[in-house]
């Protein structure tokens, strides 16, 4: 009779399983929507009007390396309250799957590296607003998390400067347009992380984190925010026009995807479930693509033409 094989045991240090845990660690797909915006921006600079393959890799490693530098650091100082949220808890530092120190020196090496980069291919300035916005993100931001719902307001400055650190990067000065760009993106960040806290309450209460408007949590005073800052969005959104660093198409489809923002936000007012703001944490990320990919298409026929 033929015997079986004996089951071998899940190795939890194997590569595959130390690779996920770096992906946990930098929060993978946090950092690629943070380097999104950061390499649009990069391609709407005036200045960059032929496209280097190399360059654009070498800016979205550098900007990956700086986001997953101030997430690590998130992580590491977030361990005890990470380990309390069932969304969280198993993160690799929560978990004590990885070492405190480990995350310090990742942290370090990662986000040296990456301003480095920043510094030497492109400019001093977009480096400088990268070290700034870790140092803001990791330092001022997350331990503010508890202390006052402000930090969401703090948390935008960080959460907005990739699109200032792209356009410094392509144009080497910051001008109206990459304000705008910048300006886009903080007011955008409001209703959509007021989303995600609708949903995460209870979890955010336990680890004692304030980030609603309303210290009731999830109250029409919280729904209305949402609705200001999607509608303080509509005229924000002309901005990228009378910069003038993109044209009348681009101009209509980030006007109707405000309109969709707004109507999001007043269907989660008047319906005050999870399931609408749901629907609005899912609009916010389809807002930013379709705004950011339909601002690159304007320019690029421009530039073509």
């Amino acid at each position: 009779m033929q015997q079986k094989d004996p089951v071998q045991p899940v190795n939890k240090h194997s590569l595959g399983a130390r690779l996920r845990d770096y992906m946990l660690l930098v929060k993978f797909s946090l950092t690629i929507m943070v380097v999104f915006s950061a390499v649009i921006s990069y391609l709407l600079a005036p200045r960059v009007v032929d496209y280097d393959w190399s360059m654009i890799s070498i800016f979205f490693l550098a900007g990956f390396l700086v986001t997953g530098s101030a997430n690590t650091i998130n992580q590491v100082v977030e361990k005890d309250t990470d380990a309390l949220m069932k969304r969280t808890a198993k993160r690799p530092i929560a978990s004590g799957r990885m070492s405190v120190v480990h995350g310090w020196v990742f942290a370090a090496v990662t986000g040296v590296a990456g301003v480095y980069l920043l510094g030497y291919y492109f400019n001093l300035l977009s480096a400088g607003l990268a070290a700034f916005s870790l140092f803001l993100y990791a330092f001022i931001y997350t331990p503010l998390k508890k202390v006052n719902s402000i930090s969401v307001l703090v948390g935008a400055v960080p959460g907005a400067l990739p699109c200032l650190i792209g356009y410094a990067a392509g144009n080497d000065v910051i001008d109206a347009g990459g304000w705008a760009l910048f300006a886009i993106q903080f007011f955008w960040q409001f209703p959509h992380f007021w989303a995600i806290a609708w949903i995460a309450h209870k979890d955010y209460e336990a680890a004692g984190f304030r980030l609603l408007p309303s210290e009731k949590g999830p109250t029409k005073y919280s729904a209305v925010q949402s609705i200001i800052y999607s509608l303080l969005l509509i005229p924000v959104g002309l901005l990228p026009y009378f910069a003038g660093i993109t044209g009348w198409v681009s101009l209509l489809v980030v006007l109707l995807a405000n309109i969709v923002m707004v109507y999001l936000s007043v269907r989660l007012y008047v319906d005050m479930e999870t399931r609408a703001a749901r629907r609005v944490m899912f609009g916010s990320y389809f807002y930013l693509m379709v705004v950011y990919f339909a601002l690159l298409a304007d320019k690029v026929s421009q530039v073509a033409g």
